[in-house]
């Protein structure tokens, strides 16, 4: 399996045509798919400030609205021959296909084959983004406490919360936040990866996205949107490549989740800037009341992927 097209899109954007390409991906053309993955790839791991531009200008957010990026500018880091090696593995896949942690994980390897310049860009580009105020000020939060979640009232947000993660068997956070070296980052990505691994199934709740594959690429999407997150950037750009290379049929479903899921966090208020801890007693009716949040509408049922597998 080889990815030339993919890399030979794997630069700066003509944002012009980007709605007019997204459109024939959506189609299911594979030359428009190719630079559409490219475009992905570029945001993802060379240019992070670029990522609204490239998502706004694909799902048609901007519409007429171009000057809002006039004089943009968009540093990039280079991309080494030691990623596409590991790109190529990443979309190859173990033997018996990801299931979620292998996926979550093999992304997250990526990050070890990029330029250093890159991290300084995210840095830039995490303390510039409009969906959170100065992450790089805000201090490390306290791990969530299952009994304290599991002490709050019925139906409020944290007794919702509890019942996930214990019927589920999941963490209390997504990963193990030592284990994955967040200590190492600069502060706003420190503050940022953090928060989410805390907040991501809170976050599933109120803006009404299952813990479904697909509902799992839509909130992707959502947190992108929100705050710019870059491994969400990074798992998109490899699940679009995958789907591109060995499962084209699948393409324009995906394409279409991430559409109208990007525009879902777009439009929602900043979900980085509520105190969320505030929030446990109350229900999640309340929570999205309080702060003028909706929940996903997409078009397609959320377990559509673990439909066709089976």
């Amino acid at each position: 399996m080889t990815l030339p097209l993919i890399k030979e899109n794997t630069s700066k954007p003509q944002f012009t045509k980007l709605t007019e390409t997204f459109t024939q991906a959506m189609n299911n053309d594979s030359v428009a798919r190719a630079k559409i993955c490219g475009n992905m790839v570029w945001t993802a791991f060379c240019a992070p400030a670029a990522t609204n531009r490239i998502y706004d200008s694909m799902t048609g957010y901007l519409k007429n609205n171009e000057k809002k990026y006039s004089g943009e500018n968009l540093p990039e880091a280079p991309l080494p021959n030691s990623f596409w090696r590991e790109f190529d593995e990443a979309l190859s896949g173990p033997e018996g296909g990801y299931d979620a942690s292998s996926i979550t994980m093999t992304v997250a390897s990526l990050g070890k084959s990029i330029d250093p310049k890159f991290f300084l860009l995210a840095e830039q580009a995490a303390n510039n983004h409009d969906g959170v105020r100065e992450p790089n000020r805000r201090s490390i939060p306290d791990m969530i406490s299952l009994k304290e979640l599991g002490a709050q009232p019925e139906n409020s947000l944290a007794s919702n919360l509890y019942k996930m993660l214990t019927e589920n068997g999941f963490d209390a956070e997504v990963l193990d936040r030592e284990a994955i070296g967040l200590r190492n980052l600069t502060p706003a990505l420190r503050y940022l990866n953090t928060r989410i691994l805390q907040m991501h199934d809170v976050w599933h709740l109120v803006a009404g996205y299952q813990t479904t594959s697909l509902h799992e690429i839509a909130i992707s999407a959502f947190q992108l949107a929100q705050f710019g997150h870059n491994y969400s950037a990074m798992f998109l750009a490899t699940i679009c490549s995958i789907s591109h290379l060995r499962q084209p049929m699948g393409f324009p479903i995906l394409l279409q989740t991430i559409k109208e899921a990007w525009l879902h966090g777009r439009e929602q208020p900043p979900f980085m800037d509520i105190e969320w801890e505030k929030e446990w007693q109350q229900s999640i009716d309340e929570v999205r009341e309080k702060y003028g949040a909706k929940p996903f509408q997409g078009s397609f049922p959320a377990d559509l992927l673990e439909k066709f597998a089976a």
